[in-house]
């Protein structure tokens, strides 16, 4: 039976060990997210360098692997200077709500997730019933649950802008407000093809319906339009003009510094790991696994997880290959295209999902 919010967040239903199992599966995700997030930007930089032929950082540690923990002691040690004029409250308020819904988002991802045992997984359902595996809330609409939380980011961007009482960060913050609204609704209509697909918002049961073939194959177009707007979504290039370090200095957070500016930091990494972690379950199978003879729940389900982490770490690769590759929008052609391109394409793609499901369901 699917967990409510009540059975999710009541001790009496859960009981003290359900209570201990949610906070160290809680502790787990926050230390995973803020490791995966630091060696990102090392990732990014040495993915920057190849591009570039350049080394990258190969000082600290062995091949530079110890390179995002000297970046971590940099910030904690540097200075936490604020402009004067800022709203004290609203300045603190941005990057907390931008590293606390990153973090808070990747709650109802499921690693590893619901897996067939003792029969084949069909349309029809499963015959010898499921066994649930790894994730940390598990509610019937999660897809949702995910996106309504990660659409909260946009707020601290545009407080980030506000408080700070510097043109150049408003600047920043009114233009990222309309992009992540903009891109947001591209990102909703591309994923709504594969929710008709499934039949529901549970991404665990949208993975158990991709059993026989992925929804890349089938919604092509969808995952194409998702992925890209889900680069607007997290600022990366070519999508990046909140920030436009050559434009408007560093956009909204031009006047954050020390670990202010790391929530930032830190929030745009791991929406990176929430967006690509979705593609995977949406359209790449999640854990299934690729090869058809390799079972995802073999070594108590460590396989799936495997080729989940993969997949994810595939398309965060492609996601930073393009931010060396191509040129940023100019902001114009940047809202034209969310607007005029993107967004006419994915209610295309619903109706002919929607008549296509219809037809063969009479």
């Amino acid at each position: 039976m699917i967990a409510s919010f009540s059975d999710i967040f009541s001790v009496g239903r859960l009981g003290t060990d359900g209570i201990v199992v949610i906070l160290v599966k809680s502790v787990v995700i926050v230390l995973a997210l803020a490791t995966a997030a630091a060696y990102l930007t090392l990732a990014e930089r040495k993915i920057a360098a190849r591009v570039q032929l350049r080394i990258g950082p190969n000082r600290v540690g062995p091949m530079g692997l110890l390179q995002p923990a000297a970046d971590a002691v940099k910030l904690l040690f540097k200075e936490n200077a604020a402009p004067g004029g800022r709203d004290k409250l609203l300045y603190l308020a941005g990057p907390a709500i931008a590293g606390g819904a990153a973090i808070f988002a990747f709650a109802a991802i499921p690693v590893s997730g619901l897996t067939c045992v003792g029969g084949q997984t069909s349309g029809s359902g499963c015959a010898g019933g499921y066994a649930l595996h790894w994730d940390l809330i598990h509610v019937n609409v999660s897809l949702l649950f995910v996106l309504a939380v990660t659409s909260v980011g946009v707020y601290s961007l545009f407080l980030g802008g506000y408080a700070a009482n510097s043109k150049y960060s408003l600047l920043g913050g009114l233009r990222s407000s309309a992009q992540l609204i903009s891109y947001e609704m591209a990102v909703a209509f591309a994923l709504i093809g594969a929710v008709i697909l499934a039949g529901s918002l549970d991404l665990e049961k949208i993975v158990l319906m991709q059993h026989d073939v992925w929804f890349v194959v089938l919604q092509p177009m969808a995952f194409l339009l998702y992925f890209t707007a889900a680069l607007a979504e997290t600022n990366r290039l070519p999508f990046d003009l909140p920030e436009a370090e050559t434009e408007l200095v560093a956009g909204y957070h031009t006047e954050y510094s020390s670990m202010r500016f790391g929530f930032y930091f830190l929030g745009e990494y791991i929406n990176m790991v929430t967006v690509c972690s979705i593609a995977t379950l949406v359209f790449l199978g999640g854990w299934l696994p690729l090869l058809p003879f390799i079972h995802s729940d073999w070594l108590g389900g460590l396989v799936g997880v495997g080729w989940f982490l993969a997949k994810v770490g595939a398309l965060l690769f492609v996601m930073m290959w393009l931010r060396w590759t191509l040129p940023r929008f100019r902001y114009d052609r940047l809202m034209s295209f969310g607007w005029k391109v993107l967004l006419p394409l994915g209610l295309v793609n619903i109706v002919i999902t929607g008549a296509i499901v219809g037809l063969r369901a009479s």
